[in-house]
């Protein structure tokens, strides 16, 4: 009988510890690609230019309706500038942020976010922290994500000297004058799920 209770007592207490100790996973809901983008706008003292760039793949983590986590991979050889048009230096430039100046694309080819800490500010908002790697450098980021039904968006300011992307920054240079490119860009992602 003692033997049959301790029994019982060992099968209790590993059985409780081995559901208590098993991660809770959310569902992962994936990103319809096609449907989705992702936009980037640039700065400079003489102005701005803007473009967008492919979704490759990604998800939103959920439990229940709220949002616990994510992850996004973007294919950085479609990076294109949407404000020249053909033949009036879209396609210099395009070729400029492919190099090795700027993004490197053929050493490079995708960039990658993958949150790390979800916070709620009401029913459809939440406060991301995340690492975006750029380049093969990751560092941390932090962005709103807003959800309603089957979309959400995020904005994110990115510093692009964090990335080893120094060209005509004038946090690295002197003299730039008018030639001068701003650290900051934004990137706007609207999706699809």
């Amino acid at each position: 009988m003692k033997k049959t209770i301790l029994s019982i007592a060992l099968v209790a207490v590993f059985g409780l510890t081995a559901t208590a100790s098993t991660p809770n996973e959310g569902e992962k809901k994936q990103v319809k690609v096609s449907e989705s983008s992702v936009t980037w706008k640039g700065y400079k003292v003489t102005g701005e230019h803007n473009g967008s760039i492919n979704l490759k793949s990604g998800f939103l983590e959920m439990k229940g309706k709220k949002l616990i986590g994510g992850e996004f991979v973007v294919d950085m050889t479609s990076l294109t500038c949407n404000d020249l048009a053909a033949g009036q230096g879209k396609e210099k430039l395009e070729g400029h942020l492919k190099s090795a100046d700027f993004f490197g694309v053929d050493a490079n080819p995708s960039s990658k976010l993958v949150f790390t800490s979800v916070k709620a500010m009401n029913d459809n908002s939440y406060t991301v922290t995340g690492d975006l790697t750029i380049k093969g450098i990751t560092k941390p980021v932090t962005l709103v994500v807003s959800m309603f039904e089957n979309k959400a968006t995020a904005t994110i300011k990115v510093n692009r000297t964090n990335y080893d992307i120094k060209y005509g920054s004038g946090s690295f240079f002197d003299d730039l004058g008018d030639k001068a490119i701003y650290d900051d860009f934004d990137l706007v992602v609207d999706l699809a799920l």
